[in-house]
């Protein structure tokens, strides 16, 4: 099992809670992330907004790429995975971005890529938002350019979205044949794109059976499609580890406590410019990514416990959420994990 966590770039994951003492500053995001690497963390995945979703469109939040290739000069053993959405940016460009970053890493970039669902965000910073099924197609595209110039000594292509004449990119990437392409989509067609295009499938928070029939899905379509199989497979999971089960849910009635708030602005979209395969209620939407649906509360045991049925039902990275972050992560890597190394009675 590889331990990852999302970077705190929002403010904290939590839509009722005001102050979760984690600021959207790049320094705290440095130090997080440094922390990480000495406790045993694996990834960290940056998401791509450029409004804060979490707390609120008027509130301050980092940029994602700018931010990873931050954080890439100053650690030296973590994946930083970072999302792009494809309707936002130029795919060769975003190419040359990112053999840089990969340079700057040392070969720890990758890229989870997401076809965005947000349409207010993308009227006010001129995103190309369209039908579901199209920013799929768009996605794949967006792809093709990407993987051709980083192969490729001269690339082309005329496509429906994306037209390049004779693109040279140098350097190439560290990693070959070029960094891992992670990325989430429940729908028939998002699926399909992720078969078609990427490396590893990462997920919103569910049930273990929820997770177990979402993998066994994905590797029957990879199957069917006479693709290699995919090289990963990911779940978000927001932790609430305490010494006794009451303390842990203490915690959880305080957290899904709804307030209905600017926290809240993107609901709407998320469950309707997406085809989701579960219904998204106020309280699981009140932690962000169905953080809550996995239940990894409880006390140490408990939570590794529950993470053991995961990795047996499939999952190898868990993308971890913790509020306040420092705090929360390091009692992670100092009670959670040492059970992780030892059988689960």
């Amino acid at each position: 099992m590889k331990y990852g966590f999302w970077l705190p770039i929002f403010g904290g994951w939590l839509r009722n809670v005001e102050n979760e003492f984690m600021p959207p500053t790049f320094d705290y995001a440095k130090k997080v992330i440094q922390s990480a690497e000495k406790w045993g963390f694996d990834t960290t995945l940056i998401a791509e907004l450029y409004l804060n979703d979490i707390k609120g469109p008027e509130s301050d939040s980092l940029e994602a790429w700018s931010t990873a290739a931050a954080l890439a000069a100053v650690t030296d053993k973590i994946e930083i995975m970072t999302a792009v959405r494809p309707g936002f940016h130029n795919p060769a460009v975003t190419a040359k971005m990112a053999a840089n970053i990969d340079h700057i890493s040392n070969g720890r970039f990758t890229l989870n890529v997401v076809s965005a669902w947000w349409e207010g965000e993308a009227k006010q910073y001129g995103g190309i938002f369209t039908a579901h099924d199209e920013r799929y197609d768009r996605t794949e595209e967006f792809l093709d350019v990407l993987k051709g110039l980083w192969t490729e000594e001269t690339f082309s292509y005329d496509g429906r979205f994306y037209q390049i004449e004779n693109a040279k990119l140098a350097p190439k990437p560290v990693q070959k044949p070029f960094p891992k392409l992670y990325a989430g989509g429940e729908s028939d067609r998002g699926k399909q794109a992720i078969v078609n295009t990427c490396d590893a499938y990462v997920m919103h928070g569910g049930t273990v059976e929820e997770i177990r029939e979402k993998i066994g899905d994905m590797k029957k379509r990879r199957e069917q499609a006479n693709k290699t199989p995919l090289q990963s497979f990911g779940m978000a999971a927001y932790v609430i580890c305490r010494d006794t089960e009451e303390e842990a849910q203490a915690e959880l009635e305080r957290i899904t406590d709804v307030k209905v708030n600017s926290g809240y602005a993107g609901y709407q979209d998320f469950i309707s410019k997406s085809q989701l395969e579960q219904q998204v209620k106020l309280y699981d939407y009140s932690v962000s990514n169905r953080g809550l649906r996995p239940n990894l509360i409880g006390t140490p045991q408990q939570v590794a416990e529950k993470i053991k049925a995961y990795e047996e039902a499939g999952i190898d990275l868990l993308l971890l959420q913790f509020s306040p972050q420092l705090e929360e992560m390091e009692r992670f890597s100092e009670q959670v994990m040492p059970l992780l190394k030892q059988p689960i009675s």
